[in-house]
C-alpha cells in the first residue's frame, strides 16, 4: 500500500509539472507569434553580449542606412517617448524590447559616438539612446536587417527605423 501511494504521488506531481510547463510554453508562443506578427527572432530583452556595453552600428537596408546593433538587428524609435524617457514597458517592452547596455554604449562604423547615450528605465535597466531617442528591437524581425516594425502604430504611437542622423525614417 505504501509503495502504491508513493507512485500515485509521483505521478500526480509529474502530471502537475508537465501541465505547468505546457502552460508556460503555450504562453510564450502566443505572445511571440500571433499577437505581434512573428516569432521572437534574435531580439534580446537583456543587456548586450553577457554584460558588455551595447554597440550601435550602421548598415544599409531596403530603407537606406539604418541603425542596428552589433549583430545587425534593426533598432527603432517610439514616437510616444518624450524627453529621452521610454514610454514602453510591460506588454509594450515584450513586443518592442529595449536595447540595454551594461556600461557606456559604443558607436561602430558609421554611427556617431556624439549621439549615443543612455536613459534609466523604470525597471532599473540602462537603455541606449541615439540623438535622445531610446532604442528598441521589434520581435517581428526574424533576421538581421529585417525592418518589419517600420511604421507600425502600436501601444499608442508609431514606431520607426532610425537613420544615421538619429531621425526616424518615415516611409508612410
Amino acid at each position: 500500500m505504501f509503495a502504491t501511494a508513493r507512485n500515485l504521488q509521483r505521478g500526480t506531481a509529474s502530471a502537475a509539472g508537465l501541465a505547468a510547463l505546457t502552460l508556460v510554453l503555450a504562453g510564450c508562443g502566443a505572445s511571440g507569434s500571433s499577437a505581434y506578427g512573428g516569432g521572437y527572432g534574435g531580439a534580446p530583452a537583456t543587456p548586450s553580449a553577457a554584460g558588455m556595453a551595447a554597440t550601435v552600428d550602421l548598415h544599409n537596408s531596403s530603407l537606406g542606412p539604418i541603425l542596428v546593433d552589433a549583430q545587425g538587428r534593426t533598432l527603432y524609435l517610439f514616437e510616444a517617448d518624450k524627453n529621452g524617457k521610454s514610454a514602453c514597458s510591460g506588454p509594450c517592452a515584450t513586443a518592442w524590447p529595449p536595447l540595454l547596455s551594461n556600461g557606456g554604449p559604443q558607436a561602430a562604423m558609421g554611427a556617431s559616438a556624439k549621439l549615443i547615450g543612455t536613459t534609466a528605465r523604470g525597471d532599473g535597466g540602462s537603455q541606449v539612446t541615439y540623438a535622445g531617442h531610446p532604442l528598441y528591437y521589434f520581435v517581428g524581425d526574424k533576421a538581421a536587417g529585417d525592418v518589419t516594425g517600420e511604421g507600425i502604430n502600436q501601444f499608442g504611437a508609431k514606431w520607426y527605423v532610425v537613420g544615421k542622423d538619429g531621425k526616424k525614417i518615415d516611409n508612410d
